[in-house]
C-alpha cells in the first residue's frame, strides 16, 4: 500500500504569493483606504481593524474580482459593509429603574384651541420647505403613503425619498414656531 506524501513543505522551498499584485495593491493604496476607514470610526485603531477586515474580505474573493479597476471601489464597499455589520451587532445595555423614563405629557392637548395652534403652525412651517420636500413629507405624513409608494408618485427613486424626507424633518425641527411647542 503507497501513502501520499506532501513534499513541498518539506523541500525548503516557499511557495509564491498566490496573489502578488493584492501585496503591491495593499502597498501602494493603503494610505487612501485607511482614511476612508477612518472616516467610518471614531477611534484610529478600530479605523486599522476595519481595515484589516475588509482587506481580508477582498484578500478572499481576488480571483473573483474581473475589472481590477474598480478595486478601490471594492475595499471601500467592504469598508462600509463591515462597519455597518459591527453596528448592527453591537451590544445595547438596557437597566431596570422605577419609573419609565417618559416626558410628561404636554398640558392642555384636549384644548381644540391648542390644537389648532399647532395645526396651524405645522402648516406654515410645512409651507417654508421647498415645494418637494413639502410633497415628499405630504406624501408621507399626511396621506399615510409608503416610501415605496411615495417614490412611485413622484417617479423618484425610494432613496431620494428618504433623503428628502429627513433634511424636511430637520428643518421642521429647526422652525422657530414648532421649536416653542415642544
Amino acid at each position: 500500500m503507497t501513502t501520499t506524501v506532501c513534499t513541498s513543505a518539506s523541500n525548503g522551498m516557499t511557495r509564491p504569493s498566490p496573489y502578488p499584485s493584492f501585496a503591491s495593491y495593499v502597498r501602494a493604496r493603503q494610505p487612501v483606504l485607511l482614511r476612508t476607514a477612518r472616516s467610518l470610526t471614531a477611534n484610529p485603531c478600530d479605523a486599522e481593524d476595519l481595515l484589516q477586515s475588509a482587506l481580508t474580505k477582498t484578500y478572499v474573493a481576488w480571483e473573483r474580482i474581473e475589472d481590477h479597476r474598480a478595486l478601490d471601489g471594492y475595499v471601500r464597499r467592504a469598508l462600509l459593509n463591515t462597519r455597518t455589520s459591527q453596528w448592527r451587532k453591537r451590544k445595547v445595555d438596557e437597566f431596570m429603574c422605577e419609573e419609565l423614563p417618559e416626558p410628561a405629557p404636554v398640558g392642555g392637548g384636549d384644548d381644540p384651541a391648542e390644537r389648532q395652534a399647532l395645526h396651524d403652525a405645522m402648516w406654515r412651517a410645512i409651507m417654508k420647505l421647498p415645494a418637494r420636500q413639502r410633497a415628499m413629507v405630504v406624501l408621507r405624513y399626511y396621506e399615510d403613503l409608503s416610501e415605496v409608494q411615495t417614490a412611485e408618485v413622484l417617479d423618484v427613486s425610494v432613496g431620494t425619498v428618504k433623503s428628502a424626507v429627513s433634511r424636511a424633518l430637520g428643518k421642521l425641527r429647526e422652525d422657530p414656531e414648532l421649536v416653542l411647542v415642544r
